[in-house]
C-alpha cells in the first residue's frame, strides 16, 4: 500500500499506478477516513449509571457528540445508550450524559446481541440515529450513490427489529431525497415497513424537509427527517414557530453577540456582560464560566483575508460558503469540513475563525455542554451534530402521543 497526501498522489492498494495522477477529488479514489475512528473490537463502557426509573427511553446509534440526546432529554426523555465510531464524539457524549452509557467502534462490528444484554430491563421506547450524511451531502464533491457510507442506514434497520421500539427518528441532509433519483428514500421507507412486519410493530413512515431554523436555531440547517410509529400510535410533526413576521429566525447577534471577543489564538473563560437575548439567556443557564471559547490561530495573510472581508460575503472566491458572518441574519449551514476541517466562518466582528463555543451556540448546545479534542475536532463534533432545539421539538410531538395514547 502506497499513501499518498496531496491531489497528485492518491492511495493505491496493491500496485503503484503510473498513469496520470488522480485528483482527491476523482471518485474513484477511496474516501479518506478520520485517524480519530475506532477501527479496533468495539468498546463497550457498561458501567455507566443507567436511569431505570424514567420509562420514556431512548438509544442513540451514530451519536455524534450528542445533539439529538440533548433534545430528548430537554424534552424529558431518558437517553441510555449512545453508539459512535469517533473517539472525540463519543468522550462529549459520556461527558456530557452520565445517565447514559455508550459503545465506542464501528457499528457494522457491534454485536446486537451483547447491546441488548447492556439493556436487559429497559423497554425502548425511541431508536433514532444520525446516519452519516457524507456520501448524501451537496457539498461532498465526490457525492455518488455508490459511497458505501450511503448503506449504513442497514445498520439502523438491524436495531430496529433487534430492540423493538415504538417511535424511530432517523435524520440525514436533505440531498438524500435528490441522490439517485430519491431512490435511496423510498428504499429506507420500505425498510422501516418490513422490520415492522418482522418485529411485530407495523410501522406507518413519514419523510420531511425541516429547517433547524423554524425551531428556533440561528442557522438555515435543512435536514430530512423520517418519523415512524408502531401501530397504534400517529405520526405528529413539530410546528415551525419562527420566521414569521412577528418572530424573525434569530441571528448571529441573538446567538453569539454577547460572547467575549478574542484575537486569533487568545481565550477567554469569564463573560465579560450580562445576556442580551432571550436566546443567550437560554444559552448561558446557570454557568459562570465559559468552555470552548478559544480562537483559532491564523497565519497573517488569514487574518488580513478576515478583516477585508464584509460581513455576509465569501471570504475565498472559489468558496463561496465560507463568508464571513453577518450580525443580522441567521448562519448558513455550519458543516463538519472533513477530517481535518479548516475554519468555515469568520467572525463578524473580530478578523478570526468562529470558537467551538460559537459554533456550539449556533448549532443550539447550551454553554454548559463541554466538547472534548480541542478545537480542529470540535469543529467536526459540532459540524455534524443535530441541533438539540430541533431533536427537542421532534421529542416534544412523540412524548404527546405517547402520553395521550398510553
Amino acid at each position: 500500500m502506497v499513501e499518498l497526501r496531496d491531489e497528485n498522489v492518491v492511495r493505491i492498494t496493491g500496485k503503484v499506478d503510473v498513469g496520470k495522477p488522480r485528483s482527491r477529488w476523482d471518485k474513484n479514489v477511496p474516501v479518506e477516513e478520520s485517524p480519530y475512528y475506532h477501527k479496533g473490537e468495539p468498546i463497550f463502557y457498561d458501567d455507566r449509571n443507567i436511569d431505570f426509573s424514567n420509562k420514556l427511553t431512548v438509544v442513540d446509534l451514530f451519536s455524534g457528540a450528542g445533539g439529538s440526546s440533548l433534545g430528548f432529554e430537554m424534552a424529558g426523555f431518558n437517553v441510555v445508550l449512545g453508539v459512535d465510531i469517533h473517539r472525540p464524539s463519543m468522550e462529549t457524549f459520556l461527558h456530557n450524559h452520565p445517565r447514559a452509557t455508550g459503545v465506542l467502534g464501528d457499528i457494522r462490528k457491534v454485536d446486537e446481541r451483547k447491546v441488548l444484554d447492556m439493556l436487559s430491563g429497559l423497554e425502548i421506547r425511541i431508536l433514532m440515529a444520525g446516519v452519516p450524511c457524507q456520501g448524501f451531502s451537496l457539498n461532498n464533491r465526490k457525492r455518488h450513490p455508490d459511497d458505501p457510507r450511503n448503506y449504513l442506514f442497514l445498520e439502523f434497520i438491524k436495531y430496529v427489529e433487534a430492540l423493538k421500539p415504538d417511535f424511530l427518528v432517523l435524520e440525514n441532509v436533505s440531498g438524500m431525497k435528490s441522490l439517485a433519483d430519491g431512490s435511496f428514500v423510498s428504499e429506507i421507507e420500505k425498510r422501516i415497513r418490513l422490520a415492522g412486519e418482522r418485529n411485530g410493530k407495523r410501522y406507518r413512515v413519514e419523510h420531511r424537509i425541516l429547517n433547524a431554523a423554524d425551531y428556533g436555531v440561528p442557522q438555515i440547517r435543512r435536514r430530512l427527517i423520517f418519523l415512524a410509529s408502531a401501530e397504534g400510535y400517529p405520526i405528529r410533526w413539530p410546528k415551525g414557530e419562527f420566521g414569521k413576521p412577528w418572530r424573525p429566525y434569530r441571528t448571529v447577534r441573538d446567538a453569539i453577540g454577547d460572547l467575549p471577543s478574542l484575537m486569533p489564538g487568545e481565550e477567554k473563560t469569564e463573560y465579560e456582560g450580562p445576556p442580551q437575548t432571550d436566546y443567550q439567556r437560554m444559552m448561558r443557564g446557570n454557568c459562570k464560566r465559559l468552555k470552548n471559547h478559544v480562537a483559532p490561530r491564523h497565519p497573517p495573510s488569514t487574518i488580513e483575508r478576515i478583516k477585508r472581508t464584509k460581513p455576509g460575503e465569501p471570504m475565498y472566491p472559489r468558496f463561496t460558503q465560507r463568508i464571513r458572518l453577518s450580525w443580522d441574519r441567521p448562519s448558513p449551514t455550519q458543516v463538519a469540513g472533513g477530517i481535518r476541517p479548516q475554519f468555515q466562518f469568520g467572525h463578524p466582528r473580530d478578523p478570526r475563525g468562529l470558537t467551538v463555543r460559537e459554533r456550539a451556540r449556533i448549532q443550539s448546545f447550551p454553554d454548559w455542554y463541554e466538547f472534548r479534542g480541542g478545537i480542529v475536532q470540535g469543529r467536526v463534533q459540532t459540524g455534524n451534530a443535530v441541533p438539540p432545539l430541533l431533536a427537542k421539538s421532534i421529542a416534544k410531538e412523540i412524548r404527546r402521543v405517547i402520553i395521550e395514547y398510553d
